[in-house]
């Protein structure tokens, strides 16, 4: 199982377990963290849930998609690292991932 540790917009971090299949955004909606909004409920259609994810880890995920690129390149905090975490599936892998949740006041 993957942990992923969400370093959240107050300074916090929160490790959880997450399932092979299931998304960045789901696992954190699960356990009531934060930061990610998650409006169109994963259908990549608000960017109500941008991460930055660091380099390191961006092997873990699949290439972002161009419609996910577009919803990206509107948003006032997005940096190269950004992408939306209704699109980060996590893999069958033991590896320990962090992401930090961008702050959307």
């Amino acid at each position: 199982m993957t942990k992923v540790t969400y370093h959240l917009p107050d300074g916090t971090t929160e490790q959880v377990d997450v399932q092979p299949g299931e998304t960045l955004m789901n696992a954190s909606l699960r356990n009531n963290l934060p930061g990610i909004v998650a409006e169109c409920a994963g259908s990549c259609a608000c960017a109500t849930c941008h991460v930055h994810l660091p380099k390191e880890y961006t092997h873990f995920f699949a290439e972002p998609t161009d419609e996910e690129t577009d919803l990206i390149a509107y948003l006032d905090a997005a940096d190269d690292d950004s992408r939306l975490s209704c699109q980060l599936v996590v893999g069958d892998c033991d590896a320990e991932i962090h992401v930090r949740v961008a702050d959307s006041r």
